[in-house]
């Protein structure tokens, strides 16, 4: 089984997010790399056989839903990483795809952002995604509790922001969340959003 390697971004230099904050989120999503190449090894294991006995059923069961959440730790990290860029724009360009799409969709690119910040304030751990539906190219943002609650089947994420404390807690108090999300829009790459949003929209006209 070829095993995942964790993918190198180079972001120091982030409006309002620190170098130090990057490096221990850095470490943390490698822990998630190598977390699910161990799951999907001991895993392996119980399939040699062909088959999972009854009493092999209660730790299989527990390695593959712990699979889900590292997985999707490991996968939303990359978008994250993916989707911030040093010297970000702040706000797609007017008339770009993004925003054409979000004004389809909301009726105003503003009230697209609003929502948005309004699903990445909201209590608890987890993550802001604005995702795009491949069958009508409608966006819609959504609350993903830990990394695998609430990710919606078949969508494609176009923006991906994170949302635990982890993410933000050497730059900004707990409270001071709102000052967190203005930095990431301060450094959004909305070039590979829109990128996303194109392998989204030809998989929608397949």
């Amino acid at each position: 089984m070829e095993r995942y390697r964790a993918k190198h971004f180079d972001l120091s230099g982030l409006a309002g997010i620190s170098d130090r904050t990057l490096e221990m989120h850095f470490k943390l999503y490698e822990g998630y790399v190598q977390q699910t190449n161990t799951l999907q090894a001991r895993i392996a294991t119980f399939l040699e056989d062909g088959h999972v006995d009854q009493e092999e059923m209660p730790a299989y069961s527990e390695l593959k839903r712990r699979l889900g959440f590292e997985y999707n730790g490991m996968v939303l990290h990359e978008y994250y990483f993916g989707n911030m860029t040093r010297n970000g724009a702040g706000d797609p360009g007017q008339g770009s795809d993004f925003r054409r799409a979000a004004e389809a969709s909301f009726g105003r690119y503003g009230i697209w952002k609003a929502d948005f910040i309004g699903v990445g304030k909201m209590r608890g751990v987890g993550w802001a995604i604005c995702y795009q539906d491949p069958t009508n190219g409608r966006l819609s943002n959504h609350w993903i509790t830990l990394h695998e609650v609430g990710n919606v089947s078949g969508f494609t994420p176009l923006l991906v922001m994170d949302v635990w404390e982890h993410a933000f807690l050497l730059d900004y108090k707990p409270a001071e969340r709102p000052k967190y999300i203005e930095a990431f829009f301060a450094n959004v790459n909305w070039r590979v959003v829109e990128e996303r949003l194109r392998v989204g929209a030809s998989e929608s006209r397949r």
